[in-house]
């Protein structure tokens, strides 16, 4: 399933400080019972989003009006926890195509590449940076720049993350695993010629 390509992301951005984020409250268990990717972003962080009676909680930070865009700011050790790629689609589906954090758990790490998520992970001091400028300035830009792999705030400050070669190869390319063999149709048919 090929995504858009991701090549620069500018965007403001939504600060969830909250840090051991795991993937039961990314998406509680109760709402995996679909097989396909859609539709699960209505219950990203279900049981901090809503009541009992299904009514927005007005003090969760994805309720306030005043914070949005595609990028979302996380604590510390986000998507810990069992290896749900439901996680992954919750969070693309509500709109967001990355998550900014200090520490990811490699489970979720690969599902969200695997799902044309960007998983940007920066050290805790430009992580706090990061929290105190989005939350400060709702309307600040943070750019994620995937192929010189550097995310940047409007004062100029900045810092690199990495990323594997592959999975930067797919995300620029909008490919999914069988969409990167496909794009090697003609090196393979050469090589098979050849050997």
């Amino acid at each position: 399933m090929a995504k858009e390509k991701f090549t620069t992301l500018k965007s403001q951005a939504v600060p969830l400080s909250i840090e051991n984020i795991d993937t039961d409250q990314i998406i509680p268990a109760r709402f995996l019972k679909a097989t396909t990717r859609e539709g699960f972003g209505e219950n990203l962080f279900r049981d901090w989003r809503y009541d009992g009676d299904g009514k927005p909680k007005a003090d969760f930070i994805l309720n306030n009006p005043t914070y949005s865009g595609r990028i979302l700011v996380a604590g510390k050790n986000f998507g810990c926890g069992s290896s749900r790629e439901h996680a992954a689609w919750a969070i693309y589906d509500a709109g967001f195509r990355v998550v900014i954090s200090s520490f990811f758990a490699d489970i979720f790490k690969n599902n969200a590449l695997n799902n044309a998520l960007l998983p940007v992970q920066v050290s805790d001091g430009f992580l706090k940076k990061i929290l105190d400028t989005v939350t400060k300035n709702p309307k600040a830009m943070v750019t994620v720049d995937l192929q010189n792999q550097k995310v940047s705030l409007e004062d100029g400050s900045s810092e690199s993350f990495d990323i594997n070669a592959y999975k930067k190869t797919c995300l620029t390319n909008g490919y999914d695993d069988i969409d990167y063999l496909l794009s090697l149709r003609d090196e393979i048919k050469q090589f098979e010629l050849t050997h």
